[in-house]
């Protein structure tokens, strides 16, 4: 992947709070059509460096790239406007609203005088479109979200990103708690995603699923990016290593 621009790159990004630095000097690039896993233990510095990329924090320092372009992100919706679309664990729906609605939560298509009233129809076929692309599993775009399984909640959430223009899509634990149906169905939809040509950067504990459906393998200790490794040429005692600091890339920080 040498050869490609990356979508996302981050260079010297710190952050800190009071006395405690959460976040070191990161250097990180993350690839186009790529599924990056970024792993670590907690209190690594992952969701601290996921918030910055997203406009929830600002860094103290570094710079951002999206596609080779310096990019501001100083609140969510600079994200947004760049393609970046987070999927946060409580994947923010609405239990008892139906699916077309929390897809276009915040962002509904309207129509007639003054664009007054909610276009419904065209909210219900752009929602069914886009589930159907990403191969969701939900039979009915009309049904509650509170009466969905975990994996179906994952794509409506997933769907919804997309909807917005989302390139990038930041999947933070989208297993966690799940069975092992439901789990199955996120990671197809991970996969999915991969064939459409959207980049993925998947937060998660789970090394072995990290492994199964991972292009490259980042790993942050206390705050610095450590190391990255293809998923081809890895294992998890290697990943597991590197997250409890036995193992150490001198190289991380060139990458």
């Amino acid at each position: 992947m040498s050869n490609q621009q990356p979508i996302l790159q981050l260079r010297g990004i710190s952050k800190s709070f009071g006395f405690v630095q959460a976040v070191k000097n990161v250097n990180w690039e993350v690839y186009p059509g790529e599924v990056h896993a970024l792993v670590g233990d907690n209190g690594a510095g992952k969701s601290t460096l996921i918030k910055m990329i997203c406009g929830a924090l600002l860094p103290d320092s570094g710079e951002i790239l999206v596609k080779g372009a310096n990019a501001r992100i100083a609140e969510p919706v600079d994200a947004f406007r760049l393609g970046i679309a987070p999927v946060y664990q409580d994947l923010a729906l609405v239990e008892g609203r139906d699916v077309v609605m929390n897809m276009f939560l915040g962002d509904e298509l309207t129509h007639g005088p003054f664009n007054l009233f909610l276009d419904h129809k065209r909210m219900a076929i752009e929602t069914q479109r886009v589930l159907d692309e990403i191969h969701s599993r939900i039979p009915n775009v009309r049904e509650y979200v509170r009466r969905l399984s975990g994996g179906q909640r994952q794509a409506v959430a997933v769907g919804r990103a997309l909807i917005r223009g989302g390139e990038v899509i930041i999947m933070d634990e989208p297993t966690a708690a799940l069975g092992v149906e439901q789990t199955r169905e996120v990671l197809n939809l991970i996969e999915t995603l991969r064939s459409r040509g959207k980049t993925v950067i998947f937060i998660s504990h789970n090394i072995l699923q990290v492994l199964q459906v991972t292009n490259r393998i980042s790993v942050m200790f206390h705050g610095e990016m450590v190391g990255t490794r293809k998923t081809s040429e890895t294992n998890e005692d290697e990943i597991v290593g590197m997250i409890v600091g036995t193992k150490r890339d001198v190289l991380a920080a060139q990458e």
